[in-house]
């Protein structure tokens, strides 16, 4: 049986979390089963771009694209909590989070699409993938989704190799400029560390950047603030590789990539003590309530000053990054797969 998946959010230049999920899940899928065949589909609007990218070799390419939609009625797994109206012999879709459903995070407009999809996609999903306990937990009180239907399967992580180049005294930040990512909490933070630091913003704009931007030209430390916007994987290594502190007070996060990409990359991490972040820091990083703008500051501080706890961080984080790979993450997933094809 062909397998297919959305291959939408994985083609572009700009890739966001699901799209790292999507391509990383994806290649990890088909390395790991040689012998299966798989469709990955794109939606009209990515399918001439995906034309320029190759596949693996037991993968071919589809448009997904109503009411034609030539690709198998086997198994079809949504990767962004998305499902096309015609049905299959089973589903599957991976929800990242909610965050839309339960703050002021977006435009009324984007709410209300993600709702109808979301809603749309956890009823019919023969299996939810939820990437981390806490979003698992939303999509059972928020959704109305059945404990036996959900089934956690953490992202996985690949270390940013980046130049052999010394530390600088950088707190690197790595999202979108947006309220949800906290933005402006880390900026007026930043404002009382000691002079002879910068704080280094890597992410495009999103909803309620114009607010943050202006706060940040009109700040005393604006000088020692980078906005760097986008940034290319290979970039965004280099920054890795400079800073000496990974600052990441978000209000609300399904998982929390970066904060295992800086691990991994061997940054000390600041966080936010909500949402999936501390389940995927464990102990290898320093969590504070991201509301308190005193205690983001101190954590940061105490990082800058004591030299054993970063160098603890450090080793910790290495450690914690290195439990989170995407060949697992993969195993997992065809585990789901084979225990639903198994079902009549």
């Amino acid at each position: 049986m062909t397998i297919a998946l959305d291959a939408t959010y994985s083609v572009g230049e700009h890739l966001s979390g699901v799209g790292v999920y999507s391509q990383e899940l994806m290649r990890a899928l088909a390395a790991a089963h040689p012998e299966q065949q798989f469709q990955w589909c794109y939606r009209a609007h990515r399918y001439l771009r995906s034309l320029a990218e190759s596949l693996p070799r037991n993968c071919r390419r589809a448009l997904l694209q109503e009411p034609w939609l030539p690709i198998s009625r086997g198994l079809f797994h949504g990767l962004n909590q998305r499902l096309p109206a015609m049905r299959f012999r089973k589903t599957v879709s991976t929800f990242h989070d909610l965050f839309v459903l339960t703050g002021d995070y977006s435009t009324p407009e984007f709410r209300r699409r993600f709702a109808e999809q979301a809603r749309r996609a956890a009823a019919e999903s023969d299996a939810i993938i939820a990437v981390s306990q806490f979003t698992a937990r939303q999509v059972e009180l928020l959704l109305g989704v059945e404990k036996e239907r959900i089934h956690v399967i953490h992202h996985g992580v690949r270390a940013p190799v980046g130049p052999g180049v010394a530390r600088e005294n950088i707190i690197l930040n790595v999202g979108a400029i947006q309220r949800r990512k906290n933005i402006s909490r880390l900026v007026t933070a930043f404002e009382g560390i000691e002079p002879g630091w910068q704080l280094v913003l890597a992410g495009s704009a999103g909803f309620g950047a114009e607010e943050i931007l202006r706060q940040i030209e009109s700040s005393p430390r604006r000088e020692s603030i980078r906005v760097l916007g986008y940034v290319t994987a290979e970039e965004l290594a280099g920054w890795y590789a400079r800073a000496r502190v990974f600052a990441f007070p978000s209000l609300d996060e399904g998982f929390g990539m970066p904060v295992l990409e800086a691990m991994a990359a061997g940054v000390p991490v600041v966080a936010s003590n909500r949402s999936a972040l501390p389940e995927v820091c464990g102990k290898a990083a320093l969590v504070v309530d991201p509301e308190d703008t005193g205690a983001l500051r101190q954590a940061i501080e105490q990082v800058i000053q004591d030299t054993n706890l970063a160098d603890d961080l450090i080793q910790r984080g290495r450690l914690r990054a290195s439990e989170f790979t995407w060949k697992q993450a993969a195993e997992k997933t065809w585990g789901v797969y084979e225990k639903l094809l198994e079902k009549p």
